[in-house]
């Protein structure tokens, strides 16, 4: 199989139904996933795209949708989940530091369920703070890497290669250089990798 690669963005309100089920959704398909972190508000900003600011009526049918999608996946979440988070940018070096050391993963599965089932915001360094220790991880320790240049400089060149290649949103899934966007849009990311047209 093609790398199959999962662009999201801790921020990203529907990329929980993405990390939520992403897993057993690979254990069903026997399919294997790339988590690939990144700064989806430097993309929005360079396009002056802000998508519920100001905007009550299409942010009210996004929790709307998110509660109905959940549900269907039998996925937990007391909604709404303030929005938007404070630190994304932090958070995401968070996420991307873990990839490296092998508990990135978990590291966004918990952040996700302390934002979107116990009300606490992902950005702030307390939620941050409570992920990592679910996680064995020492908060002090890895806030402080995540905060270096090192990692800082690592989440834009990452956020750089999603914007070559198409990626503008998350969650958004890529393989054979095909972009899918939106969590909807997973199946047909795999029909992609396997037949190379969507079914």
């Amino acid at each position: 199989m093609p790398e199959f690669n999962f662009w999201y963005s801790i921020g990203s309100t529907y990329s929980y139904l993405t990390v939520m089920r992403l897993d057993d959704w690979c254990e069903d398909n026997d399919a294997t996933v790339v988590w690939r972190p990144f700064n989806v508000r430097t993309i929005m900003s360079e396009q002056q795209n802000i998508p519920f600011a100001g905007k009550p009526v299409k942010s009210a049918y996004m929790w709307r949708d998110i509660e109905r999608r959940a549900a269907k996946y039998h996925i937990h979440a007391k909604l709404p989940a303030p929005y938007p988070i404070s630190d994304l940018a932090l958070a995401n070096q968070v996420a991307l530091l873990g990839m490296q050391d092998g508990w990135g993963k978990a590291f966004t599965q918990n952040l996700y369920r302390i934002w979107f089932e116990d009300g606490l915001e992902a950005g702030h360094e307390n939620a941050m703070s409570e992920a990592l220790h679910r996680c064995q991880q020492d908060p002090r320790l890895v806030l402080s890497r995540a905060r270096s240049p090192e990692i800082a400089t690592a989440l834009e060149a990452e956020t750089n290669t999603a914007i070559q290649l198409g990626v503008f949103g998350a969650p958004s899934f890529v393989v054979r250089d095909e972009v899918f966007w939106g969590d909807d849009r997973l199946d047909d990311a795999l029909s992609w990798v396997r037949v190379g047209h969507v079914i």
